[in-house]
């Protein structure tokens, strides 16, 4: 007689239960490879004839979990067996039966309180999200008092170590969406053309040119007429002048456009990159290798945490500034030309005098490194005579503050950006403070108010923002290669009326 392996067996089983109508079983079987002799259910062994008989009640469970799925009962989850291979043989179909339905009971019961806890856990989180909403609607009003308090401290003259009249300084924090007006896209156009991030931008101060600057290599001058709108650009492009950097080759890392300025007749235009040169354009493009602090004399800084004040024609600085301890970041000269102002890697702004080699005031407030400055245009000796002179400074601990240059104290600190701030701009009349950040954000201030007013969401980290002399404009350059430009006639207008008629 030939002999037939357990695998042969088990395939015969198999065909056996299939060709019978069922596609599946709820039980297993292992054979020794000496003969049917000798089997085991689940590792159990069976007498002689075993098999025969598990067939059987085997068959007869099938169909009873057949008939049982058919009227609705098999709540459970496809790959689920109550019984085991064993419970086949040593049990008839009535115990069985009962057996499944004291284990399907216990699996409801299970499941209930399952359902019971998932429900209270819901319960809990919903009255999570009520004290939540209570809290921020507490910090709401908080805010709102303590920018009150704060305006009104701001008004009051202090004495502190004997001086008076230094106000304490405002901590500005814009938690509410509610009082941020987002600006539309109808009031935005965005300027295509430079091929990797943009990274500085500024107005013409006589006209209606706008110079960027770009880790493509290239500055371009983009002519924006009065009254060019989104439809206009759509309809026509703009009329744009290419300065390249490099002959015949972009991309070139070592010749990225990394700060550009006008001079104040707005006929010449001065751009410094990373390969240690400054050029300066006229506004037809030829090139000439200066730059400057007015048309005679400017100023630079650099990695070696030095500052030199240069002068046209003169081979050697006329003055050099020690005093940082890491690089320096930005300079900027105030409106008169009297007092240089610089920020650096090592958390510090710092004022300084040509009458002196020490710096005149040493400012330490932020903390984390200063990438940028920007002095008010206000004080003596400008259009805004009757205003304060201020310093505004942007540091990567995504906060601007501002500064009393004249005691060398902060004033105010504007909380309303989430990543380091990149860039701040006074607006012309200097009521307003533009900020841009790597939140994607630009941020509107009304200095009188102390708020943030209007705010834009563009597409990508923003590395400079400038107004038009004008002040009805604002230009931002942005990571994802593009320059926007935000129209914001009625907003400026509106503001004024109704700062106008809280006073009244």
């Amino acid at each position: 007689m030939t002999s037939i392996t357990s695998a042969e067996l088990n395939y015969i089983v198999f065909r056996y239960l299939q060709e019978s109508g069922f596609t599946h079983s709820a039980f297993a079987l292992g054979y020794d490879e000496a003969g049917i002799n000798k089997c085991t259910i689940d590792g159990n062994m069976v007498p002689p004839g075993a098999l025969i008989t598990f067939v059987q009640k085997g068959i007869q469970y099938l169909e009873m979990e057949a008939n049982l799925t058919c009227q609705g009962d098999a709540d459970v989850d496809e790959d689920f067996s109550f019984l085991q291979p064993l419970d086949l043989i040593t049990k008839d179909v009535y115990e069985l039966r009962q057996m499944i339905k004291d284990k399907k009971k216990n699996l409801h019961k299970d499941r209930d309180k399952d359902k019971d806890k998932d429900q209270d856990k819901e319960k809990d989180k919903e009255f999570e999200r009520e004290h939540e909403r209570e809290r921020a609607r507490q910090e709401d009003n908080t805010d709102k008092e303590m920018v009150a308090d704060q305006a009104d401290k701001n008004n009051v003259k202090h004495e502190e170590n004997g001086n008076s009249g230094v106000p304490e300084p405002m901590e500005v924090s814009t938690t509410s969406t509610s009082q941020v007006c987002e600006i539309p896209s109808s009031d935005v156009m965005i300027l295509e053309g430079h091929t990797s991030e943009v990274c500085a931008c500024a107005w013409s101060p006589t006209g209606s040119l706008l110079a960027s600057g770009s880790g493509d290599s290239t500055a371009r001058i983009w002519t924006i007429a009065e009254g060019t709108s989104k439809s206009v650009l759509q309809n026509s492009p703009l009329n744009v002048l290419v300065l390249k950097h490099v002959k015949g080759r972009t991309n070139e890392k070592s010749k990225d456009v990394t700060t550009l300025d006008w001079n104040g007749e707005g006929t010449l235009l001065a751009t410094g990159s990373y390969d240690g040169q400054a050029r300066i354009w006229n506004t037809n493009g030829p090139i000439l290798d200066v730059d400057w602090r007015n048309n005679l004399s400017f100023a630079t800084s650099s990695t070696d945490n030095m500052i030199y004040v240069c002068k046209v024609g003169d081979n050697r600085p006329v003055k050099t500034f020690a005093g940082h301890q890491g690089e320096v970041n930005c300079v900027k000269w105030d409106p008169t030309g009297s007092l240089l102002a610089s920020c650096s890697d090592d958390i510090t702004a710092k004022i300084w005098s040509m009458k002196q080699d020490k710096y005149v005031h040493d400012l330490r407030e932020h903390s984390k490194e200063i990438y940028t400055i920007r002095w008010s245009p206000t004080g003596p000796g400008t259009n805004n005579p009757n205003q304060q002179l201020l310093l505004a400074s942007a540091s990567f601990d995504s906060t601007v503050k501002l500064w009393d240059v004249e005691l060398g104290k902060l004033t105010c600190s504007l909380n309303g950006h989430r990543d380091p701030v990149y860039s701040v701009a006074f607006s012309p009349n200097g009521e307003y403070l533009a900020s841009g950040s790597l939140d994607r954000c630009v941020n509107i201030w009304s200095l009188k108010e102390v708020k943030i007013v209007k705010t834009y969401t563009g597409n990508g980290g923003i590395f400079e923002v400038c107004w038009n002399k004008e002040g009805d404009k604002i230009a931002a350059c942005f990571a994802n290669n593009t320059v926007c430009v935000l129209d914001l006639r009625i907003i400026i207008l509106i503001g004024s009326i109704a700062y106008a008629a809280i006073l009244l």
